[in-house]
């Protein structure tokens, strides 16, 4: 059940927090920081471990940069020492079970206190709050989870109060489905996955249809490029943020309406970028994003590679916040496409390749996956108006080569058209991933 005069606190707090300037910011990170590192430590087995084995006290880790004695971890890490991860004098039976997407084939699970659960809650409003959410908006998500899993009389409370009250549409359901849903809600705050909003906007133009007219929207879960940002806007004439969660961290970074580059939430994380030595990178090069939690005490997460790549930026927002930002998501770290000429190319690349087609709104969707380090094929269903399919596989095949260099790189391209793609486990799109076992 949650707490919800907890949660005001933490939303109020939050908020509050918002307003600090970089000092006042930096003082408090440390000392949770400090904390943190105590408790697991002295609690978590797993860290108390790998701390002496690397010689390292909790008194030794007294600011941000001497987070980088402690070795980054990873998911097999945590699977392979789950039960020593979480902090002893905690029953497991109280604490909130979470499971990552699972969509690379292995999910991951993780625990959270009821408080812990109720800050994250408040920092996935914060976030959407600053970007004009009102407390009692019509909010509807198209996603493959609920925000609140609680369905109990404080729920129902919430739902007579209209408190941010979240209406949830299953991911799964078919376009057609989400769309008669949505029209009957009519949601003022319209949040999903990023190719989810951009399926419902193509099948809303391609149809004509009235009557859905949120007033802002937030994206998240994939990557979105700027083609896909401004067709989502245009059809729903309502300004779209992109945020930045997971699961092992709810938001970790978001756009404000000023729509540049995105706050990194400082108060609840530390983020890393860090190369393949583990090093930081400078802002503006690409990194592997590493965070530690500032407030998961039930299984403390510290120096976790989150498996994503993003890009760090030293820029100060007009908006007059204190976070630090980043560039932009580049994509998963196991998802980079890598050529026989040694090029790695983000994924981002080819969708922005495949967004510049000519022909691009014949295709109701994509997926590209590299089948070999020379061969990349293209996944596509067409509209049902499209007649010339051959003439359509070698327009789309000429042009992604000609955009990217394939054939310069020694790279192949194969085209093929299918009846259907389904989503992934997650109910995601995945538009575009490898099948290379990387080391």
């Amino acid at each position: 059940m949650v707490n919800y005069v907890r949660l005001v606190y933490y939303l109020q707090s939050s908020k509050r927090r918002i307003k600090w300037n970089s000092k006042k910011l930096e003082r408090y990170r440390t000392k949770k920081l400090r904390e943190i590192v105590k408790h697991a430590y002295y609690n978590v087995p797993f860290y108390h471990e790998l701390m002496n084995k690397c010689g390292i006290n909790p008194s030794d880790v007294k600011s941000r940069s001497d987070l980088n004695k402690i070795p980054i971890i990873t998911k097999t890490e945590i699977r392979e020492n789950f039960n020593d991860m979480i902090s002893t004098g905690v029953e497991r039976k109280q604490l909130i079970r979470l499971s990552t997407s699972g969509s690379t084939g292995n999910p991951l699970i993780l625990y959270v206190s009821n408080a812990e659960d109720e800050f994250r809650k408040a920092g996935h409003l914060r976030a959407n709050i600053i970007c004009g959410q009102k407390i009692r908006d019509r909010w509807a998500t198209i996603s493959g989870s609920g925000f609140y899993a609680d369905t109990g009389l404080s729920f129902k409370l919430q739902e007579f109060l209209r408190f941010y009250f979240l209406h949830r549409i299953p991911v799964f359901l078919n376009v057609s489905q989400q769309l008669s849903f949505l029209k009957s809600l009519d949601p003022q705050v319209l949040e999903g996955y990023s190719s989810s909003l951009l399926l419902l906007a193509k099948e809303i133009k391609k149809l004509g249809l009235q009557g859905i007219n949120p007033r802002i929207m937030f994206s998240g879960a994939e990557l979105i490029d700027d083609f896909s940002r401004s067709f989502i806007e245009e059809v729903f004439d309502a300004p779209l943020y992109d945020h930045y969660a997971t699961i092992e961290f709810e938001r970790m970074a978001w756009q404000c309406p000023q729509k540049d580059e995105y706050h990194i939430d400082a108060d609840s994380l530390i983020m890393q970028f860090v190369d393949k030595e583990g090093e930081e990178v400078a802002s503006g090069e690409k990194g592997e994003v590493v965070c530690t939690s500032l407030f998961n005490y039930a299984m403390p997460l510290i120096r976790y590679s989150v498996g994503d790549i993003g890009v760090p930026s030293d820029h100060h927002c007009s908006c007059g916040i204190a976070f630090p930002m980043m560039k932009v998501l580049e994509g998963r770290k196991d998802s980079f496409l890598i050529f026989p000429d040694g090029r790695l190319v983000s994924p981002r690349s080819f969708t922005v390749a495949i967004r510049q087609f000519e022909s691009y709104f014949d295709m109701d969707r994509f997926r590209i996956i590299q089948k070999t380090s020379d061969l990349i094929e293209v996944i596509v269903k067409l509209e049902p108006r499209v007649v010339d399919r051959e003439s359509f596989k070698d327009r789309l095949a000429s042009h992604m080569d000609y955009l990217l260099g394939l054939t310069e790189s020694g790279v192949k391209i194969r085209v093929r058209l299918v009846d259907d793609i389904s989503l992934d486990k997650s109910g995601k799109l995945m538009a575009v991933s490898s099948e290379l076992k990387k080391s």
